[in-house]
């Protein structure tokens, strides 16, 4: 699990309350308009909503537990030394002595290039197939990190509108000038809520899903480049020595072992 995206939304939030304390506001005052606080999520999801298709809700709110939890654990290190492994035993006994091997493998995308490697397919096929599954992921992590951009987007103009209203509010209670204060305040709340909603929760999600989708590709390139090099017959060193391009400097140092990476 990787709690950096919730702890980074705790904390901005702790700073934003905890600067409004020591400047002498009251966090309560946050929650005194009911009315602005729904314009901005009513507004902002609405819109948002009205952006995408009901069949990718499922979608996104499973890209919005990811964010907060973190992806499933992929060790780019071990895969780099289990595709080694096979080209080795590929280079020893042959294709089909990997047979047995694959039925033990977890990871679904390299199962299935093995799979078609052992089956017979032509190098050119078994590449199109693993990129077409790879652009096809690709696809369904942006649906996710676009509708928390959008409501990134949305929010600060659903917080103008509603200042808008609330001002209106205020023009028609003009005669009542101990009335002024209370209703302006109130008017901006929801400039704020929908700044604050927008920079400290949903844009750091659209950029955590983004950034997860850029791991978990770099991973899939990884097991393609390590599969169509086994079905070349690459011998155990030169696949090792092109696979460590993919990992990152400390763990080139271990001759590929390192820790595990998030990946959606």
């Amino acid at each position: 699990m990787d709690p950096a995206t919730l702890i980074g939304i705790v904390l901005g939030l702790v700073g934003l309350l905890g600067g409004m304390v020591l400047e002498g506001g009251s966090p309560a005052t946050l929650l005194s308009s009911p009315a602005a606080f729904l314009i901005i999520i009513g507004g902002t999801f609405g819109a948002a909503l009205a952006s995408a298709s009901m069949k990718d809700m499922g979608g996104i709110i499973k890209s919005g537990v990811i964010a907060l939890k973190g992806g499933k654990k992929v060790d780019t290190a071990a895969t780099v030394e289990e595709l080694v492994g096979y080209a080795d035993t590929a280079r020893r006994e042959g294709l089909l002595a990997l047979e047995e091997k694959v039925k033990a493998i977890e990871d679904p995308f390299l199962k299935r290039g093995l799979e078609q490697v052992i089956d017979g397919s032509d190098p050119e096929s078994v590449e199109e197939a693993l990129y077409a599954d790879l652009d096809a992921m690709k696809e369904r992590h942006k649906v996710g990190a676009k509708f928390f951009s959008d409501l990134g987007g949305f929010a600060p103009t659903m917080g103008v509108i509603g200042t808008v209203m609330g001002l209106l509010h205020v023009l028609e209670n003009l005669s009542d000038p101990g009335k002024l204060g209370p209703l302006i305040g109130s008017a901006f709340l929801a400039t704020f809520w929908g700044v604050m909603l927008a920079n400290v929760v949903f844009l750091p999600i659209s950029n955590k899903l983004k950034r997860a989708s850029t791991l978990e590709v770099a991973y899939k390139e990884l097991v393609i480049q390590g599969v169509l090099s086994i079905q070349s017959g690459a011998s155990p060193r030169s696949l090792n020595e092109r696979l460590l391009a993919y990992l990152p400097p400390k763990a080139r140092e271990g001759g590929g072992k390192g820790k595990a990476k998030k990946a959606a």
